[in-house]
């Protein structure tokens, strides 16, 4: 059973390097899979702030340019490793710097080019939002 009272609105960071590639990491809360940093929205904060933070928090880069992919409703969905149901709120953005600093939510990261990373074990919420990024030329 959950604990949670309400859905919680989430921000997912699709950070892009001068180069065009693309953070994706290894986290043990998506098991077997590449994901990438972002996370819950806090009171009062709004969604380009959260992504900021979060973009911040697990990987230490700073993100700037952020456009709007899309929102993507996870419900119970197994492949999280906690019962939860989200709304996700994923944003594309760039960073200058390729100084990733991990905190405890991730154990391993890549940069990928986007064809390069659609052929990956993506969990299937990045996997939408990759092909939005490369339909809408967002990168």
């Amino acid at each position: 059973m959950s604990d949670q009272t309400f859905p919680e609105p989430t921000v997912g960071v699709f950070i892009f390097n001068r180069a065009g590639e693309l953070l994706l990491l290894k986290s043990h809360k998506w098991p077997d899979k590449y994901v990438i940093p972002g996370g819950h929205v806090e009171l009062g904060e709004r969604l380009e702030e959260a992504a900021v933070r979060e973009a911040k928090e697990e990987t230490g880069l700073d993100i700037y340019d952020l456009k709007f992919i899309n929102f993507q409703q996870f419900i119970y969905d197994p492949a999280f490793w906690k019962r939860r149901h989200f709304i996700f709120f994923d944003y594309a953005c760039k960073t200058d710097s390729l100084e990733v600093a991990l905190n405890d939510e991730a154990e391993d990261h890549i940069w990928a080019r986007l064809e390069e990373a659609i052929r990956l074990p993506l969990d299937s919420y990045t996997r939408t939002s990759i092909e939005k990024i490369i339909e809408q030329n967002l990168a």
